[in-house]
């Protein structure tokens, strides 16, 4: 993800921002009994790198999502940015991942970049339409909306998480910087949000602190963080996010997706691995940690 990357992070505070104070009354409010249901992913499924890593050394390109569900319970689905699936991809998909692994489809940009929402009922129907095909599969679907999509259109965005079905859970990414700096903007943001059940998308990224805003406006939280080649930062940051999560789920979160980015996504197991390891530890989960493939080296065994 290039949104917010920087080349040189040494003056970057990376200090994870207190909570917006109206995200625990929330969370409170929403308080179960049940265990938080927790999906840890990454951004692709198809990486060479890890063939010989997380995907054995045998394994065929083709089945790269059926590994991938193997090893982790979610994906952050981007290609839907591009274009909507069709049936035969929705069914193929589906059928490649056990019981109980998440899709996070993207909006189509034709939608969120191209039209700004606006006129795009026909289209919208349709991905909802393709979406819903993957049934108990899934996740949260994500509305990453442009820098230049400004609070001066927020009734374009109510208008359009309106006409979403309520069987089609969304979260928005937010980028325009007057949706954090104008704090009128951002009331009227979040209790739109609130008032429809639409998740806001935190993101972790060097270049942007300030869309880390902290403002949970449902139950669920989707983070979308992005490392810097496994520096000594990634994992305090990482550090931070498992003892606030804690936290949440102690109020009441009941749902978190977590998407690790890294450069070309090469070390993304890696991180993502450090995060389930360090859930299980702190916040006493039960997570599946992914395997790695060691392979042989050659004359070794003798």
């Amino acid at each position: 993800m290039d949104f917010g990357k920087l080349q040189n992070i040494d003056q970057v505070d990376f200090t994870l921002p207190a909570d917006h104070p109206d995200t625990q009354p929330l969370l409170n409010r929403n308080k179960q009994d049940e265990k938080p249901e927790v999906y840890i992913g990454l951004p692709v499924w198809v990486n060479k790198s890890w063939v010989g890593s997380i995907y054995p050394a045998t394994m065929r390109e083709k089945d790269s999502l059926l590994w991938y569900a193997k090893q982790f319970n979610t994906i952050e689905l981007n290609s839907t940015h591009y274009h909507i699936p069709g049936d035969t991809t929705i069914e193929r998909w589906r059928n490649s991942v056990p019981r109980g692994f998440k899709f996070c489809p993207k909006f189509p940009q034709l939608i969120s970049h191209e039209s700004a929402l606006q006129n795009t009922h026909s289209m919208t129907a349709a991905f909802c339409e393709a979406i819903a095909g993957l049934e108990d599969n899934l996740g949260s679907s994500f509305l990453q909306l442009p820098p230049y999509f400004g609070p001066s259109q927020l009734p374009d965005l109510e208008a359009f998480v309106k006409f979403i079905p309520e069987t089609i859970p969304v979260a928005v990414e937010l980028r325009h910087p007057d949706w954090f700096t104008d704090n009128i903007a951002s009331l009227e943001l979040f209790e739109v949000l609130e008032k429809y059940r639409i998740g806001s998308v935190l993101t972790d990224v060097a270049g942007r602190r300030d869309v880390l805003h902290m403002r949970l406006t449902t139950p669920t939280a989707m983070i979308r963080f992005v490392g810097n080649g496994l520096h000594p930062t990634d994992y305090s940051r990482i550090d931070a996010w498992v003892h606030r999560l804690k936290f949440w789920f102690d109020n009441g979160l009941q749902q978190l997706y977590f998407f690790v980015h890294e450069p070309d996504n090469t070390l993304s197991p890696d991180l993502a691995i450090y995060l389930i390891e360090q859930l299980n530890k702190v916040c006493g989960l039960d997570l599946k940690v992914p395997k790695k493939f060691v392979q042989p080296v050659q004359g070794e065994l003798f």
